[in-house]
């Protein structure tokens, strides 16, 4: 079941307090600049940094590059300038 847009607007990272990358047939939201990854579960972001998983290189670079394919952009702007979630 995909986030509703407006609860989707609101989410960042609970570390970092950035935006995120949100692939619904995965059902995670993926902060990019620390490799890390938050489920969801029954529709619910699970926002918790010590239930989210870090991933490696290999996997960052699939989920960056699935993201550049599918055009899924961060849920917000940061007003950084273009590219600064994925300068990491």
């Amino acid at each position: 079941m995909p986030l509703d847009p407006q609860l989707l607007a609101l989410l960042a990272c609970p570390e970092d307090k950035g935006p995120l990358l949100y692939f619904v047939d995965e059902e995670t939201l993926y902060n990019p600049r620390l490799h890390r990854r938050y489920r969801i579960v029954d529709g619910i972001p699970v926002m918790l940094v010590d239930e989210s998983e870090t991933v490696g290189d290999d996997e960052h670079g699939r989920l960056l590059a699935k993201a550049a394919a599918e055009g899924i952009a961060a849920n917000f702007d940061t007003g950084e300038g273009a590219g600064s979630a994925a300068s990491s």
